[in-house]
């Protein structure tokens, strides 16, 4: 469960079987406050092992943002000590969106610096959640995808875990942020660490499929430092897709992720991002000798 300060106790559900290596050098920022936001829709078979897998010692709160279930995933979360938050209106990306309005809302000793977003069907290892947070925690960047393809080229990924369809569509997604916006994505996955700083500079607008390369084209925009790491990845071990696993759910999913795309080349020019202090875009204007892009 949790203490008084959020930080997760020894109690879990699951095991830590699986925890990946912490790269020890360079030196790291411990001192950055975390958050696990888990969008979760009829998981209760699989969420409190998400839960129980996430590292002691990384993780100051997880909150389950239960979409609208009709089972027992609000009981399962809570048994394995999240916070659960309610989101009736069926989305993902509502869902994400409920998360960072709780986070956002914390008075500011207890707003945290690091958001982590990951899917409650234990088909992601959260136990590689030290590799995921590394690049942020060494201040080397803003934004850190866990990419299920690089994991693959080290045979970290199941065989069928990632059905050809979802492949498909994330290599076309990633050419064309490629072709587009100059971005180097390899994968659209779900697990991912941002700051909250940059998160809100974004301003994340999509409420279903769009959501996760919404974020990763206003990552490009706005000139985060973003990195990539491998992920391992499972074939998922209860219940049933409801995107990727279904004809219907391709479909929608692929439809959606394309006109988020088109949509949003169509308008590049017509967002900003307030300047971050650690922003690429802003590292470079120092190279240059010109003045941080101001808001």
């Amino acid at each position: 469960m949790y203490g008084a300060h959020g930080s997760l106790a020894s109690a879990r559900l699951g095991s830590n079987a699986n925890h990946a290596t912490r790269p020890s050098s360079p030196p790291i920022d411990r001192s950055l406050s975390t958050i696990v936001i888990i969008p979760a829709f009829n998981e209760a078979r699989a969420v409190g092992r998400v839960i129980g897998d996430l590292p002691d010692g990384l993780v100051d709160e997880v909150v389950v943002v239960d979409n609208a279930s009709t089972d027992e995933t609000e009981r399962n979360a809570r048994r394995a000590g999240a916070t659960v938050l309610r989101e009736e209106q069926r989305g993902y990306g509502r869902a994400c969106l409920r998360g960072i309005r709780y986070a956002k809302a914390k008075p500011p000793p207890a707003r945290p610096d690091v958001v982590i977003f990951l899917d409650g069907d234990y088909s992601d290892h959260p136990g590689e959640l030290p590799t995921l947070l590394a690049p942020i925690r060494r201040g080397d960047a803003d934004f850190v995808l866990a990419s299920r393809l690089r994991g693959e080229r080290l045979g970290r990924v199941d065989p069928g875990a990632m059905l050809p369809q979802a492949r498909l569509g994330n290599r076309l997604a990633c050419w064309l942020m490629h072709r587009i916006w100059g971005a180097r994505y390899t994968d659209l996955g779900p697990f991912r660490a941002i700051r909250l700083e940059a998160l809100q500079a974004l301003g994340m607008a999509d409420e279903t499929f769009g959501w996760t390369i919404e974020m990763q084209i206003k990552a490009a925009e706005a000139g985060l430092r973003t990195a990539e790491v491998p992920a391992s990845y499972r074939r998922r071990r209860a219940g049933a897709s409801k995107i990727t696993g279904t004809v219907l759910g391709t479909v929608r999913a692929s439809a959606k992720i394309l006109w988020t795309i088109f949509r949003m080349a169509a308008t590049r020019g017509q967002r900003s991002y307030p300047a971050l202090a650690h922003s690429s875009r802003n590292e470079a204007a120092s190279e240059r000798g010109a003045a941080p892009s101001s808001p």
